[in-house]
């Protein structure tokens, strides 16, 4: 569903990721862990095509992001750090007005009122201001808005950054409901606990290089962190 061969990017003499070769299928959470400017967001970005390759490919559902950007962005849903919803329109509004611009005009109130019931926004919250939201109210508003489309894949970059505990968990039990629906799921994080959590997949990344991939069916917290801070040394 989500694939990378060979995909880099440079800024002139800096390479900001170095060949990356990347495959995540229906039903998995892959989490890419590493510190500030490892190549965590270059790599999302790509997937995105807000910025160019320098070189190899990036697909989402097969579809070149580069030569088929409207269609690949069909079957896929972002989720930054900050969602980005209109603060003037409730929750329920900015629902109606994504799904509608991502060609999905067909939902009745009723229905969207359904998928905020969903993702754990109730009917009073769903009616309020955007602007009175906390950042957890957002990002289920932003998950509502990936059902409401129907995406196939999710990118999510620092999605659980300044959430209280409550808030992250909440966060983690919608990511495996959309992994039980067969999303393919692509995180970027410093969160290395909910990585373990809602992860299927780690990946450590350091300087543009993905140094490690981990199944996290196989590792316990401990030993994730201490694979992980063994790998940032220098």
């Amino acid at each position: 569903m989500l694939e990378a061969v060979n995909l880099t990017k440079q800024y002139g003499t800096h390479t900001a990721l170095h060949p990356l070769n990347l495959s995540i299928g229906p039903g998995e959470v892959f989490c890419l862990l590493g510190a500030n400017g490892a190549g965590k967001t270059t790599t999302i970005n790509l997937f995105l095509n807000f910025i160019q390759p320098s070189g190899g490919t990036a697909t989402i559902a097969g579809l070149d992001v580069t030569t088929q950007p409207v269609e690949s962005k069909k079957h896929v849903a972002y989720i930054p750090e900050q969602v980005m919803l209109y603060r003037n329109l409730s929750g329920l509004e900015n629902l109606e007005y994504f799904s509608a611009l991502a060609g999905h005009d067909q939902y009745a109130h009723a229905d969207l009122l359904a998928l905020l019931d969903e993702v754990g926004l109730g009917r009073e919250a769903a009616l309020k201001r955007v602007s009175t939201y906390s950042k957890g109210m957002r990002q289920k508003v932003g998950i509502a808005i990936a059902l409401a489309k129907k995406a196939s894949a999710l990118l999510l970059d620092e999605p659980t950054s300044g959430l209280d505990p409550k808030a992250s968990n909440e966060f983690s039990a919608l990511l495996q409901k959309l992994r039980d629906q067969g999303v393919a799921i692509l995180m970027a994080t410093h969160d290395l606990f909910r990585a373990k959590e809602s992860g299927t997949r780690v990946g450590i990344m350091k300087h543009g290089h993905l140094v490690a991939t981990l199944d996290t069916a196989d590792l316990g917290h401990a030993d994730l962190e201490r694979l992980y801070l063994e790998h940032m040394h220098d």
